[in-house]
């Protein structure tokens, strides 16, 4: 292994620092910090190892981390180094078992997102020091998002670096797929989904983009730092123009199965088929409302042909494509083996 490669990060130096800083008996002076703190012995020399502490140093009183100074009363050149413990440790997190059920509740909200797993940490530490919750106190309740995480994360990283990206979208309006060139600004929740924000560069303006539309990879196709964000952007307005197709739709299902779909039949939206109607025989005719075309479109390709769609005729469509993609990769593993 390289040299290079063995070379400590400086956020794993700096969680070093903190580490010894705060559970020093006394103080550490710098030739302790030197020899004992992972990270500073890759110091080539005193003078390489002073900046790098001095900077270290710095940083940490930024982030608001107590560094203090001690003096020995009787060497005034012993010098040392510890943190303020005092000013440093939070106060005891105090909940009852109510509010523990309710943060585990707003937690679920991630389960299907990319921040999962941030959210499960922080719930089992919250656990481990809390009392449990109640858990009749909210039965019956989940939460639910769906999140297209393919999409969500590379678009975060994006915003963050101002970077511009690239991908295939398909537009609300007309179903048309065309590639589209974005500045992100912002990621926002609505309509039960995700909303991008930005400046479509092919078409010289500010657009909405729903992430459940976005099919295939988000690319980075620009430099860091490339664009800023105005500070006046009339959100809603570009949202107004985004938002889902809704609708009702009228679906032929086979007995006993989509029981999801079922459930969220309208009133009296529910018949039998009479005998001899062709492909409909022996099937329940079911009205659907639904806010989102394509969220519903991807639920009923799931069923494959236990639900046939009646109308309206753009629902009908975007399930086919579904059931063409799957087809079309089928036919392609089979080709391959």
């Amino acid at each position: 292994m390289s040299a290079v490669a063995q070379r400590v990060e400086a956020a794993e130096r700096l969680l070093d620092l903190v580490i010894a800083l705060t559970h020093t008996t006394r103080w550490m002076t710098k030739r302790q910090i030197r020899t004992q703190v992972n990270g500073y012995a890759d110091a080539v020399s005193d003078d390489a190892f002073e900046r790098m502490f001095e900077r270290d140093k710095d940083l940490l009183r930024e982030m608001g981390v107590p560094i203090v100074v001690e003096h020995d009363a009787a060497h005034e050149d012993d010098v040392g180094y510890r943190i303020d413990t005092e000013g440093y440790t939070l106060p005891p997190v105090s909940f009852t078992p109510a509010e523990v059920g309710v943060l585990s509740l707003a937690a679920e909200l991630w389960q299907d997102a990319s921040l999962r797993s941030f959210a499960g940490r922080a719930m089992t530490k919250l656990r481990a020091v809390g009392p449990a919750a109640d858990p009749d106190a909210h039965a019956g309740l989940a939460l639910r998002v769906r999140g297209p995480e393919a999409a969500f994360a590379p678009l975060l990283e994006a915003i963050d670096a101002r970077q511009t990206v690239t991908f295939t979208y398909r537009a609300a309006s007309t179903g048309q797929v065309a590639r589209r060139t974005v500045q992100p600004w912002r990621i926002l929740s609505r309509d039960h989904g995700w909303y991008l924000v930005g400046m479509d560069t092919d078409r010289g303006a500010p657009r909405a983009f729903r992430l459940s539309r976005i099919s295939g990879r988000v690319r980075a196709t620009g430099a860091p730092g490339a664009f800023t964000v105005p500070p006046d952007v009339d959100v809603e307005s570009l949202l107004a123009r985004a938002r889902p197709r809704s609708g009702t739709a009228h679906l032929a299902i086979l007995p006993d199965r989509a029981a999801a779909l079922r459930v969220r039949a309208a009133d009296g939206g529910t018949d039998t088929a009479s005998p001899g109607g062709g492909p409909l025989t022996d099937r329940d005719l079911v009205t659907v409302p639904f806010a989102d075309l394509e969220v519903l479109a991807e639920d009923i390709a799931g069923y494959a042909e236990s639900v046939l769609v009646l109308g309206p005729p753009e629902l009908r469509e975007s399930v086919l494509r579904r059931l063409r993609a799957i087809a079309a990769l089928d036919t392609g593993d089979r080709a391959d083996g």
